[in-house]
């Protein structure tokens, strides 16, 4: 027999679910049995497109949130009323604008609002959406791997030994330093780097230019989002005092040398050829019969060919190597910096009282000072300065700036007579080595 439910059992079922009302607004409270015998509380929220249920573990929460959700929906609508025409055609477009991204205007306009407050401003929002968009079609790719891609891409296109080697040595480096992938590299830690590396500007400088061109190359394909190198500081690169050699130095510095390195080293000298075309000057560039040397234009700094003569001293140094072929200097990059300060370190001498020989500290090696050293001598000899440009493949006034009335004549005599045997007039090895 079925049982008649009380009138108190029938009133309290009546109470669900619950309306909140609120003006023209009313929003419905449901509740619904959970496993345990308890009861999970549901309100329809309308905010959207679509009517949504949120839910809560109380009766309390839930009709709380009605409420507030009641507030909300009853002030959109007095909003709504009192919408002007070019109100309603604004809204109009913006649902519109949504409508193919299957967004509504609500929750659109919450996520924006939201990201404003982070980032502060509306073209503030499109740059992070533009940056979040190209972060995520970033490939991963480890800096050691990009810089083997670039040094291959720069061979490839034809880019000189000299110029590879000079991007292998820095690039190694800061591969070794940066064990992982190049698009998570900042421009705080690429500065915090450089300063730790303790440099001069010029080197500090160089290092910058290398490592802006290894993001500008990985930009370009999609391995970093920026080039972190942009915002990194830079220095002014000063000149400083131009430094030359005695000629007592440059004996001292050509009886210490290699025989793989003399040559250089005397070219550098007598002729004013700067480290990196040494670099690249081949034998058959050397008439020594016609005595000068021909400086391609792809060698040189500048671009342009030119001639230099070979001075009598400078052919007394190159005759023994007279007939050969290939590269003068026939190490590395790195190996012709090494061969510089190794004879400079070679030129010390040890005290031996019954050779009556004295003590004598090494010459300090100074940067660019074989071709500061061939100017200053070479202008002050012939008083030439467009004579010496030329030679040297810069300009007159740089030669009048920088290396006029350095040396006096007499000390350029003695410069261009430093060879490996000369009559008595001339400061030979020996002498040098006991002045």
């Amino acid at each position: 027999m079925k049982t008649t439910p009380s009138r108190k059992t029938r009133k309290t079922r009546s109470d669900w679910p619950k309306k909140v009302k609120l003006g023209r607004v009313t929003v419905t409270v449901y509740r619904r049995p959970t496993s345990g015998g308890n009861f999970g509380y549901m309100v329809a929220n309308y905010s959207g497109t679509k009517r949504r249920f949120d839910s809560y573990s109380t009766e309390a929460d839930a009709v709380d949130a009605a409420n507030k959700h009641a507030r909300q929906l009853s002030e959109r609508d007095v909003v709504t009323a009192s919408m002007t025409r070019d109100q309603g055609v604004d809204y109009a477009s913006a649902v519109q604008a949504l409508k193919p991204l299957n967004l509504s205007l609500a929750p659109a306009v919450t996520t924006l609002a939201e990201a404003v407050k982070l980032v502060g401003d509306l073209p503030g929002v499109v740059a992070a959406a533009k940056f979040y968009a190209r972060h995520k079609r970033t490939t991963a790719k480890r800096v050691a791997d990009v810089v083997a891609e670039l040094l291959t891409n720069k061979e490839a296109h034809g880019a000189s030994e000299r110029y590879i080697q000079s991007l292998r040595h820095r690039l190694n480096r800061f591969a070794e330093d940066f064990q992982r992938d190049t698009c998570n590299i900042t421009t705080a830690e690429i500065q915090a780097w450089l300063d730790g590396q303790k440099v001069g500007t010029q080197t500090y400088t160089n290092c910058r230019s290398v490592i802006h061109l290894f993001f500008k190359f990985a930009v370009a394909r999609d391995y970093a989002v920026d080039n972190p190198v942009t915002g990194v500081e830079r220095v002014k690169v000063r000149g400083g005092e131009i430094e030359i050699f005695t000629p007592v130095e440059i004996a001292r510095l050509l009886a210490a040398a290699t025989p793989e390195f003399l040559p250089s080293l005397a070219i550098g000298a007598f002729a004013g050829l700067r480290s990196a075309e040494i670099e690249r000057l081949t034998w058959d560039e050397i008439h020594l019969a016609e005595k000068f040397i021909v400086i391609g234009a792809s060698k040189a700094k500048t671009a342009g060919r030119r001639i230099v003569p070979i001075t009598d001293n400078l052919a007394a140094w190159l005759a023994p190597y007279a007939g050969r072929q290939g590269n003068v200097w026939t190490g590395g990059h790195d190996e012709f910096y090494e061969a510089q300060q190794e004879t400079a370190a070679a030129t010390a001498v040890e005290a031996d009282a019954e050779k009556g020989i004295k003590a004598q500290p090494p010459v300090k090696w100074k940067a660019n000072a074989l071709r500061h050293s061939y100017a200053s001598y070479r202008f002050a000899l012939c008083n030439d300065a467009g004579r010496v440009a030329g030679e040297c493949g810069n300009s007159a006034s740089v030669i009048h700036k920088h290396y006029r009335e350095l040396v006096k004549p007499a000390d350029a005599q003695r410069w261009f007579n430093v060879r490996p045997e000369a009559p008595a007039n001339v400061l030979t090895l020996a002498a040098a080595l006991n002045a």
